[in-house]
């Protein structure tokens, strides 16, 4: 899963100006610092950043959800081993959990969002 940035106000300025500090109240920067001397964003272009992130973080949700159902690795590894002591490496105990895990939690079709 690439890394997801959670959506909001302050992580959607640090990317659009990564250098920059700032403190916001409301919609208003009350400071703004920035040494390249960038200005701050304007709001639209805010809530575009924002909404982006919001399509990315909701697109790899699916991700997210199979990673805590698989579980802890140790776990996993003994499933695997226990399949491959057995010789039932198509169909074991590991693959159903696996195959149980992504049909609970399908990829989304289409492109990630860029």
């Amino acid at each position: 899963m690439k890394n997801v940035r959670l959506p909001g106000v302050d992580t959607a300025i640090k990317y659009l100006r990564p250098d920059a500090t700032f403190d916001l109240y409301n919609r208003t920067f009350t400071r703004w610092s920035c040494p390249h001397g960038s200005e701050p964003p304007e709001w639209e272009e805010v809530e575009r950043q924002i909404a982006h992130d919001v399509e990315v973080y909701n697109y790899y949700l699916y991700a997210r959800n199979r990673e805590t159902e698989y579980g802890d690795w140790k776990d996993q590894l003994n499933l695997l081993y226990d399949d491959i002591k057995s010789g039932n490496l198509e169909n074991g105990k590991w693959v159903q959990m696996v195959e149980a895990v992504k049909a609970r939690h399908p990829k989304p079709e289409g492109q990630p969002p860029q």
